[in-house]
């Protein structure tokens, strides 16, 4: 084989396998039940400063903050947040944003906007919560790349204690969202 077919080849094997890669991502948003329609995109922007929240008096108020802390590559990740269904918007960097609920279930997705680095591993990860009326709820959203793991990747959603929540959240910038038309 000449050096130009194995390098033709070469670029059509790395086209294809990224392209599988969108589509097991797009099909892992799809399914996770917090997760909005997967071909939602968002422009975020951040602001700095301290955010008081005002509550709503029979709702609970729920932050989720992206901690991207441990993902060594650029850009960081765009991270689409959803709740029952539907995007409550996305964060991006170390940001966070905030929503809130009734009281009862409620399922939380976080789910990459689109694949920022080709490798293996979660894009996409869900979470419940059962919602008290004012109270409030935090949940971190981790996003790794390692240098020394190449081509792995993972996201994932978790709760975290209140005190630990709004330490981050005073220490992180708000995610401000909108979605693209």
């Amino acid at each position: 084989m000449t050096a130009i077919r194995v390098g033709f080849v070469a670029l059509a094997f790395a086209l294809a396998s990224l392209a599988l890669s969108a589509q097991a991502t797009d099909a892992g948003a799809a399914a996770a039940p917090g997760c909005g329609d997967f071909k939602a995109k968002f422009d975020v922007k951040t602001e700095g400063g301290r955010h008081m929240v005002q509550p709503q008096p029979g709702k609970a108020t729920v932050y989720v903050i992206e901690d991207d802390s441990d993902f060594n590559s650029v850009p960081k990740p765009t991270t689409r947040i959803g709740v029952d269904g539907k995007w409550a918007g996305a964060t991006h960097g170390n940001s966070y944003l905030y929503f809130f609920v009734d009281p009862g279930v409620h399922h939380l997705c976080a789910s990459w906007q689109r694949t920022v680095v080709v490798g293996k591993g979660h894009q996409t990860e869900a979470a419940h919560f059962i919602a008290e009326a004012d109270e409030s709820y935090y949940f971190e959203v981790k996003s790794l790349f390692f240098l020394d793991q190449p081509g792995q990747v993972d996201v994932s959603l978790a709760p975290l204690d209140s005190d630990e929540g709004q330490l981050l959240v005073n220490q992180y910038r708000l995610s401000a969202s909108q979605a693209k038309r």
